[in-house]
């Protein structure tokens, strides 16, 4: 470790603005965690704002936030310098997240969709009960947050594991098993509540 960095280290991260776009791309580099804490303070702002405007959700805005630095963390070793700066780097990597963003919702909805159109179709054999839980089901979903939405319905028709879901959707763990534990309650809850008022009526 050099001189700067253990007086770094030991003094805290320097402000934003103290470090010119060159230093703060050696400091990636050699993967300074106080330097990239000052490129977040640099830059998230802007790939927040750029996330935002092309998304048109905050949620998603912050979920690709997170995306674009925690993959120029992983990936500072394909950052060079003589390429371009460090802000025209970081503007590419969240255009790419962008991207990935627009088509997973792309995804999402099909999934719905289908999932819908699979539910209204009676299948032969099918008890009334199974068909009112089905069609109530797909109700509901629809009606979720769409955070527990998502997850449910790539748990329900893409068949994958909560962990599978959150190496899909970027989501932390914990986050997925809190949304899965919910929308099912909430599911549950409105199944119920169905099946009784068609006994009353």
């Amino acid at each position: 470790m050099s001189q700067e960095s253990r007086t770094r280290t030991s003094a805290g991260p320097p402000p934003a603005g103290t470090l010119y776009e060159d230093e703060l791309g050696r400091g990636l580099r050699t993967a300074d965690e106080y330097v990239f804490a000052a490129i977040y303070r640099r830059w998230g702002r802007v790939v927040h704002t750029m996330a935002a405007r092309s998304l048109g959700d905050a949620d998603e805005a912050e979920d690709v936030t997170q995306q674009v630095f925690i993959g120029a963390w992983r990936g500072r070793a394909g950052f060079h310098p003589e390429r371009g700066p460090l802000g025209a780097w970081l503007v590419g990597i969240t255009r790419r997240k962008i991207v990935d963003a627009l088509e997973a919702r792309t995804r999402r909805l099909a999934l719905v969709d289908s999932a819908t159109r699979s539910a209204r179709t009676r299948l032969p054999g099918s008890g009334p009960d199974e068909v009112l839980d089905r069609v109530l089901l797909v109700d509901e979903l629809a009606r979720l947050p769409r955070s527990q939405r998502d997850v449910l319905c790539l748990a329900f028709y893409g068949d994958l594991t909560q962990t599978q879901i959150a190496e899909r959707t970027g989501m932390p763990l914990g986050t997925v098993k809190s949304h899965a534990h919910r929308g099912l309650h909430r599911l549950r809850r409105a199944i119920e509540q169905g099946r009784a008022g068609t006994t009353d009526a």
